[in-house]
């Protein structure tokens, strides 16, 4: 289990860039405190790195 990571949104994605909601969709993440668990891969860490300010990460 050391090789995935929690994702909970906890920001919305309202009145942002539209590129921002795109990430947050490619995640799996559509609402507010939801959390997906995903692989901790350099492709996934890139994009929790653009929304950093919107999500809480836990390894």
């Amino acid at each position: 289990m050391g090789d995935e990571l929690r994702i909970t949104l906890k920001k919305s994605a309202i009145g942002r860039n539209k590129y921002f909601g795109k990430v947050l969709c490619g995640l799996g993440l559509r609402r507010l405190n939801q959390t997906v668990t995903r692989r901790d891969c350099p492709e996934i860490r890139g994009m929790i790195n653009k929304i950093s300010h919107m999500v809480v990460v836990e390894e």
